[in-house]
């Protein structure tokens, strides 16, 4: 389990990112092609980029453009019609229009530091927390971030850069990119680890993610991403519409975890909600059972009512010991091994 993502830390692979940094991107300006031209280009980058990831080559610099510099151009092009999460707002955040999340073209972090609350594989790891989500969960436990998209400092990716090297000096063993959600925030993401350089090359990256993202979004994180750190949270939409606001989620997060575990290594997160075991829990264990079996599934009993959860009686209390037994039992029932 994880065993590239230790294969980086230990120096005997290098970290995904840093590989697609050895692959021509193809000829030509990139920023002036037609958007789907780099698409093509990008189509064709991938798959040398596969055939070294699988071969474990690695090869030398590239004169010209990187499949991760055309994956960040591709990136900056959603801003102007943003479809970064499968909301899709098509709003032109270069404009000065901001969609759900409230994130312009201009990102910015509200927290930037060596965290040790994170699953062991990960700790020490240095998160950035993004401000701005594309989720409104009445129980929210980072709401004055997430909510509230303004918050924070301005998300300069040489900066950004600068805190991961000091992140590296200090014992950092990734970069997590966390919120809120980073989904609204990928264009700045790719350019801060472009400007890592080789500095980065056994720094695994993590999309913390509740995995709402749109599936162009998940073409170009395949190549960057090691590992995806995903929220698994509801097991049907009414519970997802009702307590975070958005629509068809058990269809796009599970076909994005299942897109994920073809793209890298994947951390499956699930909290578990009061009175939600049997409509979310029960059945995204089963899920997982059938399509994902082996996966790293940490079932999450941090749950605690905060921001709007009193207005929801069955949520306005903490967990229950019958509820934490009852949920370890299902998992020991479909053979699902909680980490």
């Amino acid at each position: 389990m994880l065993e590239y993502y230790f294969s980086i830390l230990e120096g005997r692979r290098p970290a995904r990112h840093w590989l697609a940094s050895r692959v021509a991107a193809g000829p030509g300006d990139i920023e002036g092609m037609p958007e789907e031209e780099l698409w093509s280009c990008h189509h064709s980058a991938m798959e040398t980029f596969r055939r070294l990831l699988s071969g474990g080559e690695e090869p030398g610099p590239v004169d010209g453009p990187t499949l991760l510099d055309l994956k960040a151009a591709l990136a900056r092009r959603m801003l102007s019609s943003c479809h970064m999460c499968e909301r899709r707002c098509g709003v032109d955040r270069t404009a000065g229009e901001r969609g759900y999340c409230g994130v312009g073209d201009e990102s910015r972090v509200a927290s930037m530091f060596l965290h040790f609350g994170e699953e062991p594989e990960l700790v020490p790891s240095h998160t950035v927390f993004f401000s701005g989500c594309t989720f409104h969960c009445v129980y929210c436990q980072n709401w004055d971030i997430a909510m509230d998209a303004r918050s924070g400092s301005p998300a300069d990716p040489d900066l950004l850069a600068r805190g991961l090297r000091e992140g590296l000096r200090q014992g950092s063993r990734n970069a997590n990119f966390v919120g809120g959600n980073p989904d609204p925030n990928l264009h700045t993401i790719l350019d801060t680890i472009i400007l890592l350089g080789d500095d980065g090359r056994h720094l695994p990256m993590v999309w913390n993610s509740n995995m709402y993202t749109s599936l162009e979004a998940m073409r170009l994180l395949e190549g960057v991403m090691d590992v995806y750190l995903g929220d698994f949270r509801y097991g049907n939409d009414a519970c997802a519409k009702r307590l975070s606001d958005v629509e068809d989620y058990f269809k796009v997060v599970s076909r994005n975890f299942r897109t994920a575990h073809r793209q890298g290594e994947v951390m499956l997160r699930q909290l578990l909600i009061p009175d939600h075991l049997d409509c979310c829990t029960a059945m995204i264990m089963a899920w997982v059972a059938e399509n994902i079996p082996g996966v790293y599934f940490n079932l999450m009993f941090q749950y605690r009512p905060e921001y709007r959860a009193a207005l929801y009686p069955e949520l306005d209390r903490r967990l229950t010991g019958e509820e934490r037994l009852a949920a370890v039992e299902l998992a020991r029932r479909l053979d699902i091994a909680l980490c």
